[in-house]
């Protein structure tokens, strides 16, 4: 990556994971390059325009015909041949989109430890990353970009229980409880095996 060309990074938060989108322009040549998570997926060495847009989508790493968002970078020509550089995802400015990702969704990611029964001390067992994250408006559950078959009841506080399987040895929870003030609005709380877990503070994400 060169970064001198590097003109922009953004974190964009999706229901499968945080994708990184990172953009180079070569405001000399027209130069551009589109990295996606660390990789490359679009690169043109030459262009003539030096304004314009790129597009492009962000596919689900384990099922690459499966679109996650379209995007499209606006570079528009700013005094004293300086250029600024606007992301949209599914139609809206990043602001926006990032805004409304924190409203919809709540997420929590956290460790847990392979507790089959092979003898090895709990130091020693090996960790595996979860990212649980739930979808308010739909009540989708996806696990580390998995949509997940999960079974709604009726809980205490005027709330729900959404009940599904992370593994074989763990069940997780999602606990829906009234928070009893209108504008907080519903408590989220997941559960793994009967232990809650801290929440994700909402998904910012950064550009530059």
């Amino acid at each position: 990556m060169n970064m001198n060309d590097l003109v922009g990074t953004w974190e964009v938060p999706l229901y499968d994971k945080i994708h990184k989108i990172q953009f180079e322009h070569g405001t000399t040549t027209g130069r551009r390059v589109l990295w996606i998570d660390g990789e490359i997926v679009s690169r043109k060495e030459w262009m003539f325009k030096l304004v314009g847009s790129e597009p492009f989508e962000i596919k689900n790493p384990d099922n690459n015909n499966e679109i996650v968002a379209k995007c499209e970078i606006i570079i528009n020509a700013c005094l004293g041949f300086t250029y600024e550089y606007i992301l949209y995802v599914n139609g809206k400015q990043f602001k926006t989109f990032r805004e409304k990702q924190s409203k919809i969704m709540r997420a929590w990611h956290f460790d847990l430890k392979n507790d089959e029964n092979d003898g090895n001390d709990d130091d020693t067992k090996e960790k595996k990353q979860f990212r649980v994250v739930l979808e308010k408006d739909t009540l989708d559950v996806w696990v580390n970009g998995q949509k997940k078959e999960t079974t709604n009841e009726f809980g205490d506080s005027e709330g729900t229980e959404i009940t599904f399987d992370l593994t074989d040895e763990y069940n997780g929870c999602i606990k829906t409880i009234s928070s009893g003030d209108k504008r907080k609005g519903m408590i989220y709380v997941l559960e793994v095996n009967g232990r809650p877990v801290e929440e994700m503070e909402p998904e910012e994400s950064k550009s530059s």
